[in-house]
C-alpha cells in the first residue's frame, strides 16, 4: 500500500512539474500549503511556500533585511532577464537555516532586478531533518539547503546547492540558464 501511495504521488508530482512550463499554469500554488513545526529557536515552515508567505512572517525579518545588502550580479541579471520565460526555479529551503536566510533574499533581489516573475518560483520548506511533505526531498534528491533547481519543460537543467562550487550562487545559476536552448 505504501509503495502504491508513493508511486501515485510521484506520478502526480511529475504531472504537476510538467505542467509548470505551460503558459496557463502557475508555479506558485494559489494557496501555499505548509505546516509550522514546533521549534524553540525560530519558525520552521514545512511544505509549499511562496515569497508572500515568507515576507509576511514577522519572525523572518531576514527576508527583507538581507535583500538590502550588496547588488545583484549584472551578468546574472542580464541572463535572467533575457531568458525569464524559458525556465522556472524550484527552491528547497530551511527557514531555520542561515544559508537559506542569506541566499534566498539574494535570489529574490536577482529576480526583482531581472524582472523574473514570482509565479515562476516554487519554494519548498524543509524541517530540520531536511524532510518535506510527500517525500519531495527524496523525489528531488535534496541533501542540503538551500538547493536551487533550474527547470526547463519540467525537467532539471541544473542546480546550485548552497553557495555553489564558486561561492557565487547568482553566477552559477546564470551559467545554467545561459546554456538553455
Amino acid at each position: 500500500m505504501k509503495q502504491l501511495l508513493s508511486a501515485t504521488f510521484f506520478v502526480l508530482l511529475l504531472a504537476t512539474m510538467s505542467s509548470i512550463q505551460s503558459c496557463s499554469s502557475s508555479l506558485i500554488p494559489s494557496r501555499p500549503k505548509y505546516t509550522i513545526v514546533s521549534d524553540t529557536e525560530t519558525v520552521v515552515m514545512k511544505g509549499a511556500l511562496n515569497r508572500a508567505t515568507l515576507d509576511k512572517e514577522p519572525a523572518f525579518t531576514w527576508m527583507t533585511e538581507n535583500r538590502k545588502y550588496g547588488s545583484a550580479d549584472a551578468g546574472a541579471v542580464k541572463i535572467f532577464s533575457e531568458k525569464k520565460d524559458q525556465f522556472t526555479l524550484l527552491i528547497f529551503i530551511g527557514t531555520w537555516c542561515h544559508d537559506s536566510q542569506n541566499l534566498l533574499p539574494l535570489l529574490f533581489r536577482l529576480a526583482d532586478k531581472s524582472g523574473f516573475p514570482d509565479n515562476r518560483i516554487q519554494i519548498v520548506g524543509l524541517d530540520r531533518n531536511k524532510t518535506a511533505p510527500n517525500n519531495w526531498h527524496q523525489v528531488w534528491n535534496i541533501t542540503n539547503v538551500p538547493t536551487f533547481i533550474v527547470l526547463q519543460n519540467g525537467k532539471e537543467a541544473g542546480r546550485v546547492v548552497e553557495y555553489g562550487t564558486t561561492g557565487n550562487m547568482e553566477k552559477e545559476l546564470a551559467a545554467i540558464v545561459a546554456k538553455l536552448p
